[in-house]
């Protein structure tokens, strides 16, 4: 069983920046991929953006060039640095993670999942 536990959440002003944390526990998880997810109030959950072991990031249209995944894999921590932040970015934010660690991450679908961190941009 891997349990993953997000952080990092909070109330910023449109074009701020909120530093996401997904804290891993289990074993091998040099090995997992990791995907970032989003769900606002009435909405499908959505992708956000992925990395995998080699580490390989992938990114949504909509946050391409605004947030940067990465991970440390010595505490088994993975990151959603996010910039520039819109309204649109309003939503509970969740991490993913699956041992199919060395394929393109887009296309997997995971299979732990944390409670989620909410992020709020309000002027």
């Amino acid at each position: 069983q891997v349990q993953l536990v997000e952080s990092g959440g909070g109330l910023v002003q449109p074009g701020g920046s909120l530093r996401l944390s997904c804290g891993a526990s289990g074993s091998n998880l040099d090995y997992y991929a990791f995907g970032w997810f989003r769900q606002a109030p009435g909405n499908a959950r959505e992708w956000v953006s992925c990395i995998n072991s080699a580490p390989i990031t992938y990114y949504a249209d909509s946050v391409k060039g605004r947030f940067t995944t990465t991970r440390d894999d010595a505490t088994s921590t993975v990151y959603l640095e996010m910039d520039s932040l819109k309204h649109e970015d309003n939503a509970g934010y969740y991490c993913g993670t699956d041992p199919y660690g060395s394929t393109a991450c887009p296309a997997i679908k995971y299979q732990y999942w944390g409670q989620g961190t909410q992020v709020a941009v309000s002027s």
